[in-house]
C-alpha cells in the first residue's frame, strides 16, 4: 500500500509538471488571433493544477488578458525580440549567433524526432514555449532534459524579465519550479550569464541555416537573432 501510495504521488508530481509547461507554453506564445483562445485554455489547465503555480500563472494570464490584441503583441515583441537579455531561443544564451549554435539546436531537432515527433516547421527548435509544448505533450522525460542544460539560462531570463516588471516574469518562475533546484555553480554561471549577457555575433560567420525569417504577422528583428 506504502509503494502504490509512493507511486501515485510520483505521478500526480509529474502531471502536475506537464500542466504548468502547457499552461506555460501557452501564455509564451507570441499574441496572434488565438490569443483569447489560448488564455481559455489555460484557465481551463489551471483548474487542475493544485500547487503556488496556480495563482502565479492565472495573475499573469488576466495580465495578459488585455482587451486591445495589438497593445499586447507590441509588448511581446519590446519583450522578447528587442531585448537580448529577454530572449526566448535557449541556445542564444550559451551560443549567441556562433557556430556552436547549430550544433546546440540540432540536438533540440533531435531530440524531437527521437521522440518521433518533426520539429517546427515555423518556429526554432530551442524556442522556450516549443521546448514547453514537447516537455508536456511529447516526451516529458527529454523534454525536462532539455529544459534542465539550460536552467541557468531560464533562471537570467526570470530575472530579466522580472527586473523588467513584465508579467511574463511569473511564467518562467513557474516552468524553474518544475526542475531540479539549482547549484550553487548554477547560481555562479547565472550571475556571470547576466553580467555578460547572450556571446556576441562572431564577426565572419554566417547565420545557422535553421533559424526562422520572422512571420508575417510579426514586427520586429529577425527571429532568432535579438538585439542589443
Amino acid at each position: 500500500m506504502k509503494l502504490l501510495r509512493s507511486r501515485r504521488t510520483a505521478s500526480d508530481r509529474a502531471l502536475q509538471r506537464r500542466l504548468v509547461r502547457q499552461a506555460a507554453s501557452l501564455l509564451l506564445a507570441y499574441p496572434d488571433e488565438g490569443h483569447g483562445a489560448r488564455l481559455d485554455t489555460v484557465e481551463q489547465l489551471l483548474e487542475h493544477v493544485t500547487g503556488p503555480e496556480k495563482d502565479v500563472l492565472r495573475a499573469a494570464a488576466r495580465a495578459l488578458g488585455e482587451p486591445n490584441l495589438l497593445s499586447v503583441a507590441q509588448q511581446y515583441v519590446e519583450t522578447f525580440d528587442l531585448r537580448r537579455r529577454s530572449t526566448m531561443y535557449l541556445t542564444y544564451w550559451t551560443a549567441g549567433d556562433t557556430r556552436n549554435r547549430g550544433a546546440e539546436m540540432h540536438a533540440f531537432a533531435s531530440a524531437y524526432r527521437a521522440a518521433g515527433a518533426e520539429p517546427p516547421a515555423h518556429e526554432s527548435p530551442d524556442h522556450l514555449p516549443v521546448v514547453l509544448e514537447f516537455a508536456a505533450n511529447v516526451d516529458a522525460a527529454a523534454g525536462e532534459e532539455l529544459l534542465t542544460r539550460y536552467r541557468v539560462a531560464l533562471d537570467v531570463l526570470h530575472a530579466s524579465l522580472r527586473d523588467a516588471g513584465s508579467p511574463y516574469a511569473g511564467v518562467v518562475a513557474a516552468v524553474c519550479t518544475t526542475l531540479p533546484p539549482v547549484t550553487g555553480q548554477d547560481e555562479e554561471r547565472a550571475r556571470r550569464l547576466a553580467q555578460a549577457g547572450p556571446p556576441r555575433e562572431s564577426i565572419g560567420l554566417q547565420p545557422f541555416t535553421l533559424t526562422v525569417p520572422p512571420r508575417a504577422d510579426r514586427t520586429g528583428p529577425r527571429q532568432g537573432a535579438p538585439q542589443s
